[in-house]
Parts: C-alpha cells; sequence; structure tokens
C-alpha cells in the first residue's frame, strides 16, 4: 500500500496561511485524494477533494473560497494551499487517497475505504 506522509503544520496567527503537503511513497495518478481535518473532541470532517488528474476539486463549505486543493502527479504530491485561516480551523489534517479516480470517491466514502496519512497539525491562534 501506498504511504501517505503529510507536511506543513504550524501554528499561525488568525488572516495567516500555510500550504499542506502530502507526499506519496507511490504513484497515485489514477486515485482521487483529497484532505480531512478532525479538531479535539470532534468528528473528522472533510476538506477537499481532487480527482485522479487534478482537473476536478471538491471543497466544503467552510474550505470553499479560502482553501485550494492542487495535486504533481509527477512528483506523487498533493497540497492544501489555506488562507485567511480561523481559530476554528484548528485541527489535525489528514490526506487520503481513494481506490477511484474521481471525487466521489473521496466525498461519500467509508474511512475503511482510503488509504490515510498520519496527519499534521494547524493550529490557528485568536
Amino acid at each position: 500500500q501506498v504511504q501517505l506522509v503529510e507536511s506543513g503544520g504550524a501554528l499561525v496567527q488568525t488572516g495567516g496561511s500555510l500550504r499542506l503537503s502530502c507526499a506519496a511513497s507511490g504513484s497515485l495518478s489514477n486515485n482521487a485524494m483529497g484532505w480531512f481535518r478532525q479538531a479535539p473532541g470532534k468528528e473528522r470532517e472533510f476538506v477537499a477533494a481532487i480527482n485522479w488528474s487534478g482537473h476536478t476539486t471538491y471543497y466544503s463549505d467552510s474550505a470553499k473560497g479560502r482553501f485550494f486543493i492542487s495535486r504533481d502527479n509527477s512528483k506523487n504530491t498533493m497540497t492544501l494551499a489555506m488562507n485567511s485561516l480561523k481559530p476554528e480551523d484548528t485541527a489535525i489534517y489528514h490526506c487520503a487517497a481513494a481506490r477511484s479516480g474521481d471525487t466521489g470517491a473521496i466525498v461519500g466514502a467509508l474511512p475503511v475505504n482510503l488509504n490515510w496519512g498520519q496527519g499534521t497539525q494547524v493550529t490557528v491562534s485568536s
């Protein structure tokens, strides 16, 4: 199974920006990928998804307009650019890869059907 490793999490002030990266140990060029987050005491929630080619993306309402997901299949990487960060964005951010190539395979997937990274902590101070 391809291993996923996230990086880029940090402590940032409200209104700041961060860029998260997800590096895959192998090719996922045929697989949709996405980002989820889990805040303390809350359930994991979907943030953004991107299809196999990078041409189709999908965002949660909270991410729409502030976050931008992209991927580089030649480098086996995916990124999440986060802008205008708010304290409520504080969470552990996990990248995930689906078994198929469309964004629906991320958005509607059961967690057990996704390949997960360990996560990176994002903390937004008020």
